[in-house]
């Protein structure tokens, strides 16, 4: 299968006003086409560090970075969702759907907004097209952000923490339904959690960082019974590869505060 991103032998250095900060040391790994990669590490590692590089916000210190093959990142090929939905409240649903292709004003404008409603009408928010976003629930409005950043059609979609402002209950459901949408339009993800489970739940492979100056330590590979993250949360397998991340991630802690 083809890789959407490649990491080579990247490095990262940063400066403070007092020191220079090893933040990267020497990653490599590979995202396929239509596949769901997670990202998990210690608090500060450098996930989010990783999410910047890959969308060209900012550039390895050495090293190489290939995205769709090309080591020039063509920031119309990416697709970033954040923390929070950052919804503009001032604007209708489909008016927040439809601000990027304001912004861009591309050629196929007509095409993009005809895909635009599509996506509305497939994941059943078309009849809240004229409401505010803070008519919506949490659920839907994360629905409203990723049909907002697919209908640019990036190549690969960076979701930053993406549920972690909702509510257990409301996250399990919100998980199963961006899974379930971007399988449906066959895009690959990269996914930056703090949460075990929900990495496990949603991803074919997960990356498991050191602490800083990070570097990847494993690479899990998974293929849990289950169509979606909350039935896949059942598979036999799931606690021990739970606890398999849980210790490597407990022993990088505890080597930390031995050093």
């Amino acid at each position: 299968m083809k890789n959407i991103l490649t990491f080579k032998n990247v490095n990262y250095f940063y400066q403070t006003k007092t020191d220079e900060i090893f933040a990267l040391n020497n990653v490599n790994f590979n995202v396929e086409e239509e596949s769901f990669a997670s990202l998990v590490g210690p608090s500060g590692c450098g996930k989010t560090t990783i999410l910047s590089l890959t969308a060209g916000l900012l550039k390895p210190s050495s090293g190489e970075i290939l995205l769709d093959g090309e080591n020039k990142i063509d920031r119309t090929k990416i697709g970033y969702m954040f923390q929070k939905d950052h919804l503009l409240e001032w604007r209708s649903v489909w008016k927040n759907i439809a601000l990027g292709i304001e912004i861009q004003k591309p050629e196929n404008k007509d095409e993009k907004l005809a895909k635009a409603e599509d996506l509305l009408k497939k994941y059943d928010l078309y009849s809240f097209k004229n409401q505010k976003p803070r008519q919506l629930s949490g659920g839907m409005r994360q629905r409203v952000a990723l049909i907002r950043t697919l209908v640019l059609e990036p190549k690969l979609l960076l979701l930053d923490e993406p549920f972690s402002a909702l509510d257990y209950q409301t996250r399990l459901s919100v998980c199963d339904d961006v899974y379930s949408i971007i399988k449906s339009e066959k895009k690959s993800a990269l996914l930056v959690t703090h949460d075990i489970s929900e990495a496990l739940s949603m991803s074919d492979k997960i990356l498991v960082l050191s602490s800083r100056p990070a570097t990847i330590k494993d690479n899990i590979f998974l293929d849990l019974e289950g169509v979606t993250p909350l039935k896949k949360r059942k598979d036999k397998n799931f606690s021990d590869l739970f606890n398999k991340i849980w210790s490597e991630l407990t022993n990088e802690k505890n080597s930390n505060k031995n050093d």
